[in-house]
């Protein structure tokens, strides 16, 4: 049996929710007290739980989050009109207008045949309409600084300033990795800078992610992935020392990778 439904029962299903945010916020006292200010880490907390639940690949859940992220917009929508300022109509028909905006090979006479050409139309649109003076000027500053790379280089290559081959970006990382030894040599027991190897290890980072970038793995994503699978491995670990009697504390290098190494194999 299919989960989809039709245009008219998913109106209706939005307006049920319309309807009980309204009795909510004049009956519930929780519901009243809340505030844009109130509800933005929370609306955080459910964007990262969102976040996991795409991670895990569980539909199910995914459809929970997106739940309570909606739930947040509508509560957000009825405060924006108790206070007159918006509503969610006006907030919706504000998005349509954008979305109309910043499509038009679809609503004008743009054309536009590849992804690639749409983001570029889209970022320069995004420019105009904002009136930033620098096209990075949309980045948030409290992004976290991995996802904010991305954005700065997606942005940077939205209006054309990018590599145009993968070998060219990767011949950066290897010019990075080399700049950040020569700062910190592993072998060398001399005392480093550490302002200048910090500085020479972000332009590391900087530059892996522009090549994950290029080569379209997103490298959040895919530190996500690993940090995962050494939260797996090394919980496995745990068990198995303590189902040998053993305190991870106690035990040398050599011991624990012997449970290392059959957590791989898992």
């Amino acid at each position: 049996m299919s989960n989809l439904s039709t245009r008219a029962e998913q109106l209706a299903a939005f307006d049920r929710l319309l309807t009980i945010m309204d009795e909510l916020r004049a009956q519930c006292p929780w519901d009243q007290k809340q505030t844009t200010e109130s509800l933005r880490h929370l609306t955080i907390e459910e964007t990262f739980e969102l976040s996991d639940a795409i991670l895990e690949g569980n539909p199910d859940e995914i459809k929970k989050e997106l739940g309570d992220i909606l739930l947040h917009i509508v509560f957000y929508a009825k405060i924006g009109s108790e206070e007159g300022n918006f509503d969610i109509a006006t907030l919706t028909n504000s998005l349509c207008e954008k979305l109309i905006r910043r499509h038009p090979h679809i609503y004008g006479d743009t054309e536009a045949n590849d992804a690639e050409t749409v983001s570029q139309n889209w970022e320069k649109i995004k420019l105009k309409e904002k009136g930033n003076k620098s096209v990075l000027g949309g980045v948030p500053k409290s992004l976290p600084a991995l996802i904010k790379a991305m954005r700065i280089q997606e942005k940077a290559r939205g209006v054309g300033f990018d590599w145009e081959e993968k070998h060219q970006v990767w011949e950066k990382v290897e010019e990075e990795m080399q700049e950040f030894k020569e700062e910190f040599n592993a072998s060398d027991a001399q005392e480093i800078d550490q302002e200048k190897a910090t500085a020479e290890f972000g332009d590391l980072l900087f530059s892996m992610i522009n090549y994950a970038r290029f080569i379209d793995i997103n490298p959040e994503e895919a530190l996500e992935r690993t940090n995962l699978k050494f939260i797996k491995r090394f919980q496995y670990l745990e068990s198995a020392a303590q189902k040998s009697g053993k305190n991870l504390a106690d035990m040398t290098l050599a011991e624990m990778d012997v449970f290392w190494n059959e957590a791989k194999k898992l």
